[in-house]
């Protein structure tokens, strides 16, 4: 057995950019894009990656080069995801969200070499390259004549609307220039180390600068091969771009809808009018998106609505969707599947697998386990809960709570330029998440909290996240965030922040604290029902569409709660007097 070794016959290195290459030859004539009027088929998209990863190589781009992109859903952002790789460079997405000083700073992190800005994001790029201009200029300034000039000023390459060009220009080339440009019959730079960097995808950096996370081809592939797996993803999907491609590469389905031969409905807007378009017009099989998406369907008015006779696939992430609002999709025909998952770990890492038997229960109890996290992907080796001071494994209750741990080829090669970072963030063979959770019975996993969100409050921990929950089952309630707020007596309690629906009439003030808590009374044990509750118009969100907390954990603290004579918390069937605020 020894002497049975690898030759190229029996081992090529794992790349999603085969998955291209396949499309093009067995789903030729399919159609691979569709973007208002223009239409590519899997043979067009393929020579058209062909065209740009040989002009890239003519603009002296070289191994491991990052080219960075700050674009839509629209066709330029799919095609970079294969062009770029194919001519041996990294692909690194910026969030259109961020502001100018987020983008110069990423800029500057990655030392892109090129700078793709469509035409809708030429004043934010403008304004990101005078800042990096500026850095760059100081930065010379400081430094010693003899040393060498620090510079990372990227070539500028705008790209402009394949379905109605603007004109608008930043720079000298322009996407479709490069593509014109370029040679058909390139043959791509072949991958010889499946563990070379594809991509590079940068956090939120919600409380500090984003960090740098670096993929390989090898988890890229692994990962996409899990999702389309445990998605049940059939051949000839109909998929609408609803999450960003900049968000974990599109949670891998940009390399995904390729891999089943399905087509891409790219979205440059996702407004409840061009979803509902779209869906209705192109019979859409399956979209990816944050919770937040939801509200934007379920709150649709009646002329942006479409009406559709087929069942949506619907994958979601970020938040754990609460389970009224899993309940108002179903009805307006979204299936949905719910995931957990990181930029750290490509995107999705845990899946809710439906089960046949669940199919009998009541809806209620249905969407209370779609709102679960689930099992691992197929790309993970284990997942776990573990206590993080003594590292065992908490029993399978639903109840014990510790932090989520991962481990397997999905996962991140790293950090860039941050080796102590990437130090922290793997322990003991595991990438430590962040992430407080239970497992049930049933081995699946639930999410309980950020482990910087739990409440302790009089001894007892308080999962914002169910609170949250709760919270989103008021039928006026559109958002909603609970963090800790101080108290005299039990050190935290539970404060909500909330964004309210319009009644009838327009108004939003008819909503009083008083009937929140009342309403949590009836639904909670009494020692988690918040102590405060304030309105906000809207609940601040990072650039990624997350609520920031610890914004609203800064206004939590101005608050006083006055100390009043309550039973011990952990007593739940006694009545806690709430203190009049």
């Amino acid at each position: 057995m020894d002497q049975l070794g690898k030759c190229e016959a029996n081992y090529v290195a794992l790349t999603p950019l085969t998955f291209l290459k396949r499309a093009s030859s067995v789903y030729a004539n399919r159609t691979s894009i569709i973007y208002e009027n223009t239409r590519f088929t899997w043979r067009q998209t393929y020579e058209r990656c062909c065209r740009l990863a040989s002009s890239l190589l003519s603009l002296n781009i070289l191994k491991n080069d990052v080219i960075s992109v700050l674009a839509p859903n629209i066709p330029a952002m799919y095609e970079m995801h294969f062009a770029v790789p194919m001519a041996g460079a990294v692909l690194n997405t910026i969030n259109t969200r961020l502001d100018a000083k987020n983008v110069a700073t990423i800029l500057r992190h990655s030392e892109a070499k090129v700078f793709f800005v469509d035409y809708q994001y030429v004043p934010l790029a403008r304004e990101a390259l005078r800042l990096l201009m500026v850095d760059s200029q100081q930065n010379q300034t400081s430094q010693s004549p003899s040393a060498a000039p620090e510079s990372f000023i990227p070539l500028v390459i705008v790209i402009d609307d394949v379905d109605s060009p603007k004109g608008v220009r930043l720079g000298e080339l322009e996407y479709e220039q490069l593509i014109h440009m370029g040679n058909p019959r390139f043959v791509p730079t072949e991958i010889q180390d499946e563990w070379d960097p594809i991509s590079l995808n940068y956090t939120s950096g919600t409380t500090s600068e984003p960090k740098g996370v670096v993929y390989s081809h090898r988890g890229a592939y692994l990962s996409t091969l899990s999702l389309i797996l445990g998605w049940e993803m059939g051949s000839e999907p109909v998929y609408l771009w609803s999450l960003p491609m900049f968000h974990c590469n599109g949670w891998t389905f940009t390399w995904g809808v390729a891999a089943r031969g399905g087509t891409n409905v790219c979205l440059r807007n996702t407004t409840a009018y061009d979803m509902y378009r779209n869906i209705a017009s192109h019979k859409v099989t399956h979209m990816c998106c944050a919770p937040i998406v939801f509200n934007i369907l379920i709150d649709a008015k009646p002329h942006e609505r479409r009406e559709f006779t087929s069942t949506v696939q619907v994958l979601t992430g970020g938040a754990p969707p609460p389970a009224s609002l899993l309940e108002k999709m179903e009805l307006l025909r979204f299936h949905v599947t719910h995931g957990y998952g990181l930029t750290e770990a490509t995107g999705p890492a845990l899946v809710c697998e439906w089960q046949a038997k669940w199919n009998n229960l009541p809806r209620e109890s249905q969407a209370k386990l779609k709102a679960r996290q689930g099992i691992s992907v197929l790309a993970l080796a284990d997942v776990d809960v573990k206590n993080m001071k003594t590292m065992t494994s908490v029993p399978h209750d639903g109840k014990t709570m510790g932090e989520i741990v991962l481990r397997g080829s999905s996962i991140m090669k790293g950090y860039l330029k941050d080796p102590e970072t990437t130090s922290k963030a793997f322990k003991n063979g595991w990438f430590i998440t962040g992430d407080v959770g239970v497992i049930h019975p049933d081995g699946y996993l639930e999410i309980k909290d950020r482990s910087k969100d739990i409440i302790i409050s009089g001894g007892e921990n308080i999962s914002s996240v169910e609170l949250e929950s709760v919270l989103y089952r008021h039928p006026r309630v559109l958002e909603a965030a609970v963090v800790a707020m101080p108290h005299p007596r039990w050190g935290e309690s539970p404060c909500a922040f909330l964004a309210v629906r319009e009644n009838e009439v327009g108004r939003k003030d008819d909503v009083k604290e008083a009937d929140i808590i009342a309403f949590c009374r009836k639904n909670l044990p009494h020692f988690m029902v918040p102590k405060k509750v304030e309105f906000l118009p809207e609940l601040p969100k990072t650039s990624t569409g997350k609520i920031q907390k610890f914004q609203l954990r800064a206004l939590a603290k101005a608050f006083q709660i006055t100390d009043t004579k309550e039973v011990p918390q952990h007593h739940e069937d006694q009545v806690l007097a709430l203190p009049r605020l």
